[in-house]
């Protein structure tokens, strides 16, 4: 079954495959670029990263930009034929049987699953053939499949957290079922945030508190210098599956946690685990999480109330063969609209994001009186993970949710105390 041609349809189709092509498209530029001016090993970064080294951070940045462009490609390609040739209303056929909110679950769990098995075998060739091929993976079959089983496992319980007493608010209250579902996710995001350190992280890593005396008492030093409070500071196991480093500080409340990577601690000197650290509680300090929940939130209110609106278009239906009792089909499709034109909103998130970075670095700048110790963290950060150097600054400003590593180091090496 076809969807009907008409201006929904055209509309949805133009958007679909502009963000698709764009996508492509900043790929290969940004691949463009790097061949074209990632030769050269940039001033800053002489001493931590040679001829060699940047050629291999150079191709790691090509191989992964290929895993993506394939995945997109293939990705967005069954979806759209999903779409196209009815399979979404087929799916939704199958649970005509059951109650409205039961017949809504099935039918998300049921979407759910299968794009966990579509993305199932490039999560194994990034594991086991691009990261392995890289030195990055340290994780064997066993612990990547139980890891997928977890994952899944903790999508399905939010999933029904979530969706459930949406459809059920949907029922409830046709005229204003927009903002009550807008308040349980509100709900299940902020209880996520302070869940997740003692609760979820926890089924994938190992979290022990910090054996190391003088480095616990150097960041709780630097921590009660800024005036904030931490729960425990805590080595998690990151090098069982990677060998990629880093360090957050994560929670609200009591189970606030300041998190370093196995692997940091390893390569590392306690002087440049203090700057990173620093520069993690200058998101805290400046409220930088918060803000950034509010604006989520904000975002979230005005496409739940749009959704509203397109969900009592009948030509919405009509463009789709969709059943308007099952509606939580059309709200899949409406959902997938809102990703694909949301895409070109994010150089306004990317922007507001890379300000809270640069805060934060000029936070660290001014708490540690030495740009030293996070400077060269980051240099270390960056052959250590094999960073894109050279990203093309058109790519910078769409995507970037940091300032480029080069960048960083240059200002803060360059900055007045």
């Amino acid at each position: 079954m076809v969807v009907e041609w008409n201006s929904i349809s055209i509309v949805f189709g133009a958007i679909y495959l502009l963000q698709l092509a764009f996508a492509i498209g900043m790929e290969m530029l940004n691949r463009r670029h790097l061949v074209q001016k990632g030769s050269d090993v940039p001033e800053s970064m002489k001493g931590f990263v040679d001829r060699d080294k940047l050629l291999r951070m150079n191709q790691y940045s090509l191989d992964t930009s290929n895993l993506y462009i394939v995945k997109k490609l293939t990705g967005d390609s069954l979806l759209l034929a999903a779409i196209l040739f009815g399979l979404f209303p087929w799916l939704g056929g199958l649970f005509v049987s059951y109650s409205y909110v039961v017949a809504g679950l099935c039918f998300f769990l049921m979407l759910g699953a299968i794009s966990f098995v579509l993305d199932l075998p490039f999560d194994y060739y990034a594991t086991f053939v691009l990261e392995e091929k890289y030195g990055f993976n340290r994780t064997d079959i066993k612990t990547w499949f139980l890891d997928n089983v977890k994952a899944v496992g903790i999508s399905a319980v939010f999933a029904v957290i979530t969706i459930g007493p949406l459809l059920w608010s949907i029922l409830f209250s046709p005229d204003y079922w927009w903002l009550l579902g807008f308040v349980i996710v509100a709900v299940v995001q902020f209880f996520l945030i302070v869940l997740y350190p003692v609760l979820i992280a926890p089924l994938f890593n190992k979290f022990e508190p910090l054996s190391n005396t003088e480095l616990a008492e150097k960041i709780e030093s630097l921590v009660r210098e800024t005036g904030m409070r931490t729960e425990g500071i805590f080595r998690m196991d990151a090098g069982k599956r990677s060998t990629h480093s880093n360090a957050y500080f994560t929670g609200v409340g009591k189970t606030k946690r300041v998190v370093l990577f196995d692997t940091l601690i390893d390569t590392h000197t306690q002087d440049e685990i203090l700057g990173v650290l620093a520069h993690e509680l200058g998101h805290f300090k400046m409220n930088h999480v918060l803000k950034s929940y509010l604006l989520s939130l904000a975002t979230t209110l005005v496409v739940f109330y749009a959704t509203y609106r397109i969900l009592n278009w009948p030509l919405m239906y009509e463009t789709f063969h969709l059943d308007p009792v099952s509606n939580y089909v059309a709200l899949v499709i409406v959902a997938i609209f809102w990703k694909k034109a949301g895409y070109f909103l994010r150089p306004i998130g990317a922007a507001i994001s890379r300000k809270f970075e640069r805060s934060a670095d000029v936070f660290a700048l001014r708490l540690l009186m030495n740009s030293g110790p996070l400077a060269t963290a980051l240099k270390k950060l960056a052959g250590h993970n094999l960073s894109n150097l050279n990203p093309h600054p058109f790519y910078v400003w769409f995507y970037y949710s940091h300032p480029p590593l080069r960048e960083r180091v240059e200002y803060l090496e360059s900055a007045r105390i």
